[in-house]
C-alpha cells in the first residue's frame, strides 16, 4: 500500500517545517501550502488523503477553506484536521461545524498530531479501500493511483491521471470542456478551457504507445467522450 499523502496548509514556516518533518519520519508523504490558493492548486494536482488546515491564513481563514472543500463534491469526503491556537469551546464548535473531522489546539506535540491523523484516517470510510476499475485493456488501481495494461504501467502526469480516472469511471458519456474543468479542477480554481485540450493531447500521446488512444474521442461541437465504440 502506498504512503498516505498529507497536505499541510500553514503559513508559519517553522510550524509547517516541524509538522512536515514529523510526518515524513512517521512514513507519510507531504505536500505544503502557505495559503488557501496554494492549497486548492495542490489538491487540483494531487489526491491527498488528509489535510491539516491552520485557522489563520493570509488570504482567507482555514474555516472558509474547510467549508469550501466540504461543499465541493470532489473534496467533500477528504478528511480535514484544523490546527489553531483558538482553544475556546465556541471556536472548537465553529471548526467542527465547518466540516473539520478533528480540531487540534496549539501548541501540540508531533506525537499527538500523528495519533490524531491515524485516528481520523481510521474513521474515514473511504480511505484505505482498494478500488480497481477496468475498461477495455486498461486497469485502474485507485488506491495505488496506477494505470496499467497487462503488466505494463502507463506513465501519466497527475492531471492526465485524474482525467483518465474520471473518463474510466464515466464511460460513453459526452462531457463539455466546461464540465471537465468543473469535475477535474472544481469551481474554486481558474483554468482556461484550452487547458483541457492540452491535457487531452498529452493523455492521448501517453495512450498511443499502447494502442488505446482511440478511447479518448472528440465529439465535434460538444466536447470529449471516453468509449470503446467507434464514432
Amino acid at each position: 500500500m502506498s504512503a498516505k499523502l498529507i497536505l499541510i496548509v500553514e503559513d508559519e514556516p517553522a510550524i509547517r517545517q516541524m509538522i512536515a518533518f514529523a510526518l515524513r519520519r512517521a512514513g507519510f508523504d507531504v505536500l505544503e501550502a502557505v495559503d488557501c490558493e496554494q492549497a486548492r492548486a495542490a489538491l487540483a494536482d494531487r489526491r491527498a488523503d488528509l489535510v491539516l488546515v491552520d485557522w489563520m491564513l493570509p488570504d482567507a481563514s482555514g474555516l472558509e477553506l474547510t467549508r469550501s472543500l466540504k461543499r465541493d463534491r470532489h473534496t467533500r469526503e477528504l478528511p480535514i484536521i484544523m490546527l489553531t491556537a483558538r482553544a475556546e469551546e465556541g471556536d472548537k464548535v465553529s471548526g467542527l461545524d465547518s466540516g473539520a473531522d478533528d480540531y487540534v489546539t496549539k501548541p501540540f506535540s508531533p506525537r499527538e498530531l500523528i495519533a490524531r491523523i491515524h485516528a481520523v484516517l481510521r474513521r474515514s470510510g473511504t480511505i484505505g479501500l482498494d478500488h480497481i476499475v477496468e475498461f477495455d485493456a486498461l486497469k485502474l488501481d485507485q488506491q495505488g493511483q496506477r494505470i496499467s495494461i497487462g503488466e505494463q504501467t502507463v506513465p501519466l502526469g497527475p492531471t492526465e491521471y485524474r482525467m483518465l480516472e474520471f473518463f474510466m469511471t464515466h464511460p460513453d458519456r459526452v462531457f463539455s470542456r466546461d464540465q471537465l474543468l468543473d469535475r477535474l479542477w472544481g469551481g474554486n480554481v481558474y483554468v482556461e478551457e484550452r487547458t483541457i485540450d492540452v491535457h487531452v493531447r498529452r493523455l492521448r500521446k501517453a495512450l498511443e504507445k499502447f494502442g488505446v488512444d482511440g478511447l479518448v474521442q472528440t465529439v465535434r461541437g460538444s466536447g470529449y467522450r471516453f468509449s470503446a465504440k467507434a464514432d
